[in-house]
């Protein structure tokens, strides 16, 4: 592969400008009206848990919320660009693209309750658990379609991280292991601006993320992270690439984090409002609903039912988040080795022997 193709291009790729107006590309074809649509009903959706999970954790039934809100796009294409045999490996501020995968909800967010390091079976739908740590999930994302590979499956592999990953020795470690062995991972960065309260200037001298990718020898991409119709071509160009035998691609989605960190943090200490106040005008979903309502795609019906389904997602997982968890001290022994050690099993014995002379 000649070294200038892996170079991303000077300027994100952007199909919908942020005034909702179609921009087409002659290498890029624009997605289907329908498969847009589709698209903003799971960005509505998105959007409403975002605002949903930011109050629950208020109420003191999160333990923590990362939020993606602004950040949907991504979040959703990440998911919708895979096949079903395909496997997902999010980090923990993908809820949206967990849920997107078909991961319930509820489920989702369990682990950020502090019930379970995972609330979900990740076999189920074929998403990795969310993983905390930065980019240790890019080294079993990478671990993984390896292994597919060698059992010839029909399977690709996306790895999501933000930019403050990318200073991990782990994203080094993930991004040479799967170009030299030329595996189908497709490596989606979001480009947020921040690493909690470090900005991406103290992150890289390169002229983007995307320029990382010719180091490894795959290829680098940028799209505008907040253009859903762009994500899905890149991405999924990504994803066909990959599984055809183009080896890995690493995309950068610049976009930006509209809400703190976590709700433990307090992002006015290290940015002003006037910053952030640009980037609301460039809503995910405010453009693609622009678009779609030009091309007479989504009517106000269509709109208003989609925001009354994500609303009574929203009241579901409300309910459910609401009860109390009902812990079960067996369970702090089932998951710990697929078969349990003699020491595990004498503390398991143990602990029932004392829970039955209460």
């Amino acid at each position: 592969m000649h070294s200038d193709d892996l170079l991303p291009g000077d300027t994100p790729l952007r199909l919908i400008d942020e005034e909702g107006s179609g921009r087409p590309h002659e290498h890029h074809p624009f997605p289907t009206a329908d498969r847009l649509v589709d698209g903003y009903r799971r960005l509505v959706l998105g959007r409403r848990l975002n605002e949903q999970a930011d109050a629950l954790v208020r109420q003191g039934k999160l333990a923590v919320y990362p939020s993606s809100y602004g950040q949907e796009a991504a979040e959703v294409a990440a998911a919708l660009v895979l096949g079903e045999q395909d496997w997902l490996f999010p980090t923990y501020r993908d809820t949206v693209a967990v849920i997107t995968r078909g991961v319930d909800p509820f489920e989702a967010l369990l682990m950020l309750r502090g019930d379970w390091h995972s609330g979900y079976d990740p076999r189920e739908h074929n998403v990795a658990p969310q993983a905390t740590p930065l980019a240790t999930q890019l080294l079993h994302a990478v671990g993984f379609a390896h292994a597919a590979r060698l059992r010839g499956e029909d399977t690709v592999v996306l790895a999501m991280c933000g930019d403050g990953a990318t200073s991990e020795g782990d994203f080094h470690e993930a991004l040479n292991f799967a170009a030299v062995f030329h595996l189908p991972v497709v490596f989606l960065v979001q480009n947020n601006g921040y690493a909690i309260s470090v900005p991406l200037s103290r992150q890289t001298a390169a002229p983007s993320i995307a320029h990382k990718g010719i180091g490894y020898g795959m290829r680098g991409r940028r799209v505008d992270g907040n253009d859903l119709a762009a994500l899905l071509a890149l991405l999924g160009e990504a994803v066909d690439e990959a599984r055809e035998g183009g080896g890995p691609t690493l995309v950068e989605a610049v976009t930006y984090r509209v809400k703190p960190h976590t709700n433990a943090d307090d992002a006015t200490r290290y940015r002003t409002a006037d910053e952030v106040e640009p980037w609301l005008a460039r809503d995910p979903l405010l453009r693609l609903r622009t678009w779609l309502q030009a091309q007479g795609a989504l009517s106000d019906g269509d709109d208003a039912e989609a925001h009354a389904h994500a609303e009574s997602v929203a009241a579901r997982v409300r309910a459910q988040l609401v009860e109390e968890a009902q812990p079960h001290p067996e369970d702090l022994f089932a998951h710990v080795y697929a078969t349990p050690t003699p020491q595990l099993r004498e503390q398991a014995q143990q602990l029932a022997a004392e829970e039955a002379a209460r």
